[in-house]
């Protein structure tokens, strides 16, 4: 293998390293081989996906690179995470990916250019002087040759990479964004596998809360209690939480992306919690669940909780192959426009609100009814409008439901009882040949049923 010289990334504070002790740390290691028969999860599905996109780009050269590091304060960097585009063909999902680059050649063979493990010898320090790169700062990277087992794909050092003035990048190309983002509307089964498993554990992270809110309504922060304990599971059980937790209680709710959670929680008002798990593979779950702190729904409390539920219910019966994308989102609009207009609350109809040149309805309910999941939260998010937005549903297709009514505390078009309630009731789905499967269906959506939960595991 070709030799690099380290540039190594020291600080400040490290102490100066004596020739002495560079050449004492240089030897009397043992060998220490990965696993010869380590793959990276779901390896069957990679090279195909790889020959897709070559396909969509014939005699091309495509850079996906798997991003770099960015820092968080000083010499301390955030935690990495590989580009969703470069773990789809790659299945790389670690931390020791930063800088790497995936690379297809016009003939469609890949290379896969990475920083691989460096030698324990003396004059070359990286191993336990880089605080960036150094294995005994951050831990083990595979060699060349481990790092092609594990992928199945050729691998070269990173400063081999050439540049290619011709090359498409997808961190600079929008053509190629956009294809990786529709190459991965619809989920293989392996997918579906691995969403649904983010899925269970964001189940058990939700049970989790349930158990903690006695402790929860004690502390100051209560709504900081609760991010706390979802993320511990999440990272017990995967990578960590696939987006920020937002733990809202009472008119925090009706602030779409709370995620300060510095609020405590009063048993008297609703706790809206949206949450997921990340697995290892980077696959995420986007659950919402809005719980009665008391365990018990107030008459009002319900009323708003059951008509968002209404809502769910009529989006997902429109969940089809075939069917429009935004016809799911129609039906909720479509039904909580109605409740809104029989509430007395819309100054208009409900017909006049829903249509194009009006949507007042949507003061109270403001955002879209639902996204594409899978790498991504908001998953696809390059593909066009045609494709996504404005296509069709396809079998294979992961996505959300998520209707809400978010009531503003100082709204003065609402009745006072009304003020400051904010509900959200969010679920993943699957489209499937007949209709959609509910991936979350072990949580409780109907009030009395999330009652009852609430009860069982509060004891």
């Amino acid at each position: 293998m070709t030799s690099h010289p380290a540039q190594l990334r020291t600080v400040s504070h490290d102490l100066p390293v004596s020739p002495a002790l560079d050449s004492f740390m240089g030897s009397h290691w043992a060998p220490t081989p990965a696993p010869p028969d380590e793959r990276v999860p779901g390896f069957a599905h990679f090279a195909q996906r790889r020959a897709r996109l070559a396909a969509r780009f014939p005699g091309e050269r495509l850079l996906v690179p798997a991003g770099e590091l960015k820092v968080r304060s000083n010499d301390c960097d955030h935690r990495f995470r590989p580009h969703s585009a470069y773990a789809w063909l790659t299945g790389l999902t670690g931390e020791d990916q930063p800088g790497h680059v995936l690379v297809i050649e016009p003939d469609g063979d890949s290379v896969l250019y990475v920083r691989p493990r460096s030698p324990r010898a003396s004059g070359n320090g990286e191993f336990y002087r880089d605080r960036r790169y150094g294995e005994f700062w951050v831990g083990r990277r595979p060699d060349l040759a481990e790092a092609g087992r594990l992928t199945g794909i050729r691998c070269a050092h990173l400063d081999d990479l050439a540049p290619s003035a011709d090359a498409r990048n997808a961190a600079r190309d929008p053509e190629l964004a956009t294809c990786l983002s529709e190459l991965r509307l619809v989920k293989d089964a392996w997918e579906v596998g691995q969403i649904q498993l983010a899925v269970d554990h964001t189940v058990t992270g939700f049970e989790d809360v349930v158990r903690a809110l006695p402790a929860a309504l004690r502390h100051p922060r209560g709504e900081r209690w609760i991010e706390g304990v979802f993320g511990l599971r999440a990272r017990a059980e995967g990578n960590g939480t696939a987006y920020d937790t937002i733990a809202a209680s009472g008119a925090h709710a009706g602030v779409l992306h709370w995620i300060r959670n510095d609020g405590p929680l009063d048993r008297d008002q609703l706790l809206l919690l949206d949450a997921g798990v990340e697995t290892d593979s980077l696959y995420a779950a986007d659950i919402t669940r809005t719980l009665p702190l008391s365990g018990r729904f107030s008459p009002v409390q319900r009323q708003v909780y059951d008509l968002v539920l209404a809502a769910q219910d009529a989006g997902i019966a429109a969940l089809k192959p075939g069917a429009s994308f935004r016809d799911f989102h129609r039906e909720c609009s479509r039904v909580l426009a109605e409740g809104l207009a029989d509430w007395g609350v819309l100054p208009v109809s409900a017909e006049e609100s829903l249509r194009p040149e009006s949507g007042l309805h949507r003061r109270y309910s403001l955002c879209s009814s639902g996204h594409m999941l899978g790498l991504d939260v908001h998953d696809c998010a390059q593909a066009r409008a045609e494709q996504y937005l404005d296509g069709v549903l396809e079998e294979g297709q992961v996505l959300t439901v998520e209707p809400g009514l978010y009531l503003q505390p100082d709204d003065e078009t609402l009745p006072r009882e009304l003020r400051g309630i904010g509900v959200r009731i969010e679920d993943d789905l699957v489209v499937t040949a007949e209709g959609a499967r509910l991936l979350s269906g072990a949580l409780p959506r109907e009030a009395s049923a999330v009652e009852a939960w609430m009860a069982d595991l509060l004891g």
